[in-house]
């Protein structure tokens, strides 16, 4: 039976934490709702979920059959709600959607840290910020796409 330290129970917290707050960190900067803080607990809490299910899996591995991949396919789940909270559609416009993603992403991100598969964590963190740095080729378009008109009336100064 294999079982682990705390200390190495406690790196995989500790390194999703952390790769949770590079994702996070961008999507502060860029003056999203969900930043630095909210990055690191979903990829913290993702990485707790597995770790939990892993030591439980190996603690009763000879009274029942538990599979620690149950509990780990629940949590993108309750990410997508927590996600969905996120998409806002205001004035005909959908907003949220990179943040959602990049939330259920970060919850990957604690999952693989949560089964000790740094490297990957590591990876799948580093590729998620490159997409998030890569707004900038996208908003050009987006201002391409997207065309306001305002109308005033001088005597009222209301909005049409």
């Amino acid at each position: 039976m294999i079982t682990y330290s705390l200390v190495t129970l406690t790196w995989r917290l500790v390194v999703a934490i952390l790769l949770g707050s590079i994702l996070g960190i961008e999507r502060t900067a860029a003056g999203k709702m969900a930043g630095l803080r909210t990055y690191a607990l979903v990829s913290l809490g993702a990485s707790l979920f597995i770790v939990i299910a892993e030591q439980v899996s190996i603690q009763y591995l000879n009274l029942t059959n538990f599979d620690p991949l149950r509990m780990a396919g629940q949590i993108p789940l309750g990410i997508g709600f927590l996600g969905a909270g996120l998409v806002i559609l205001k004035e005909s416009k959908l907003t949220g959607l990179t943040t959602a993603a990049g939330l259920w992403l970060a919850a990957g991100v604690g999952m693989a840290c949560g089964f000790g598969l740094f490297g990957l964590a590591t990876v799948a963190a580093l590729l998620s910020l490159l997409v998030f740095l890569l707004g900038f080729i996208e908003r050009p378009f987006q201002e391409h796409l997207s065309n306001h008109l305002t109308v005033e009336n001088d005597e009222e100064k209301k909005s049409l």
